[in-house]
């Protein structure tokens, strides 16, 4: 993206289909081993978030702290995403006016809603030379500036530390144009070439489980900047500098569409051993031309193992940076675009779906409101794996009901899809409850999903007895 204008998991895609079943009732636990057919009882994800989780990817929205106060806002975002990224509030400028004074309350926001929908967090920017403030600008003594951007990292990444799965490092450091010459930031100008390194470095001590990136616009397709960006990433990983992952923003309008060799360039990149991330996506246009394009850009992410996530800059296209294009999936009054139905359609999903069974039905069947539960373990990563939970209710319909799900420390929950969940202080156990209507007929079923970041222990999540009433 442009200078002046503000803006801004997963390992390999093999899938193993190791699954577990525990199918729980109001007096206990009953494990089965083997594998449990889903048929008849789960239907094709409803929303962008679970749709993209069940292909082991995040589906994310840029948000600002000033729209969570507008409720059609916030329940699009809350509906349809399951990662988000802060468009400003997590930026030097923002984070950091005064020298030494830090102001986290925007950003806190922001990360507060993420954890307490089971949303993911990405983290923008550490280091770029916008929205930066002026005393940053005008440090002139490299020891000085070093200093001042450890401090800076080390502050914001502890803060987050453990909330944030991957983060914008280095930001946009490579000029336009045919030269691929880096930018005459303060940090290139006083710090030299090393500053990127340093700043990796910096960023894996502050925070050694957070992905690290580095993030940049029209790098989309093979060209001259793409060019200098492959050889600074090939260059850290061959000489062990932690990189984890390239953030490819992804801004496209008629004069600047869709690159042909798109799936290509991100292919070369992961190729180079770092998870690739689709980080600022809009798409200038409307109707069917605009649903083909982000069509192809959704299908070049699934073709690549290594492509981990999708962002789009912003829910709605009337707080859109560029909103006079109408780039986004939801329109100016949060109506589904073509784009939205493509998107969808691309990851599996089914504006269909995600239903409860069709409504409570005739009679309450005698007995008291119960209801069960069925737990798979659908897809496993080298260092993840997702669980759905089948909700079915029982002889008499249900108007609602209520899942535990424990998880073994270090274990987390990074994100969840299809319901809506609280947590204990503890943050090992999660409590979800229906996503709005939570009606089932007698014997009816719904369903829901999160991702579990195993740390190093695989055990499967504790489900505890499913509430009815």
């Amino acid at each position: 993206m442009i200078d002046e204008t503000p803006r801004g998991p997963g390992r390999s895609r093999l899938r193993t289909r190791l699954r577990r079943a525990l199918t729980v009732g109001a007096v206990g636990i009953l494990v089965s081993a083997g594998l449990v057919s889903m048929s008849g009882t789960a239907n094709a994800a409803s929303t962008l978030g679970a749709a993209a989780a069940e292909k082991g990817r995040y589906f994310g929205a840029a948000v600002a702290n000033n729209r969570l106060g507008e409720s059609d806002y916030v329940n699009t975002l809350n509906r349809e995403f399951n990662s988000i990224t802060a468009e400003n509030e997590m930026k030097w400028e923002s984070l950091q006016r005064t020298r030494g004074n830090f102001t986290f309350t925007e950003a806190d926001r922001i990360a507060n809603h993420a954890r307490s929908r089971g949303m993911s967090l990405r983290g923008h920017t550490l280091v770029w030379h916008s929205q930066l403030p002026g005393w940053v600008d005008n440090i002139n003594n490299a020891n000085e500036l070093r200093t001042v951007m450890r401090t800076h990292i080390e502050t914001v990444m502890g803060r987050y530390r453990g909330q944030v799965h991957s983060w914008d490092v280095v930001n946009e450091a490579f000029q336009d144009g045919s030269s691929g010459a880096r930018r005459n930031s303060v940090f290139q100008r006083v710090l030299g070439n090393g500053y990127i390194e340093e700043s990796f470095r910096m960023a894996r001590a502050a925070d050694p489980n957070a992905k690290l990136c580095y993030n940049d616009y029209n790098t989309d397709g093979r060209n001259a900047k793409s060019d200098a960006v492959y050889n600074l990433v090939r260059d850290l990983k061959q000489r062990g500098v932690p990189i984890d992952c390239v953030g490819f923003q992804s801004h496209f309008n008629p004069q600047s569409p869709v690159p042909n060799d798109y799936q290509a360039n991100l292919q070369r990149f992961a190729d180079l051993g770092v998870e690739v991330q689709i980080t600022e996506l809009d798409i200038e246009g409307s109707g069917t031309a605009q649903a083909n394009d982000y069509r192809r850009v959704i299908q070049a992410c699934l073709n690549v193992s290594r492509c981990t996530g999708i962002t789009v800059w912003g829910v709605t296209d009337k707080y859109s940076w560029r909103s006079g294009g109408t780039p986004l999936l939801f329109d100016g009054n949060y109506n589904k675009k073509p784009a939205y139905d493509a998107v969808l359609a691309t990851l599996g999903g089914s504006s269909n779906g995600g239903g409860t069974g069709g409504g409570t039905g005739g009679g309450d069947g005698g007995g008291t409101a119960s209801c069960t539960v069925t737990y798979t373990e659908t897809d496993r990563w080298g260092d993840r794996f997702n669980g759905r939970v089948v909700v079915t209710a029982g002889s008499r319909p249900i108007s609602s009901w209520s899942v535990n799900v424990t998880v073994r420390s270090p274990q987390r929950i990074s994100s969840t899809w299809n319901g809506s969940p609280t947590w204990d202080s503890s943050g090992n156990v999660m409590t979800m409850r229906p996503n709005g209507n939570g009606n089932l007929a007698a014997g009816a079923s719904t369903s829901f999903g999160f991702t579990v970041m195993a740390n190093g222990t695989w055990t499967a999540p504790t489900i505890g007895a499913c509430t009815a009433s």
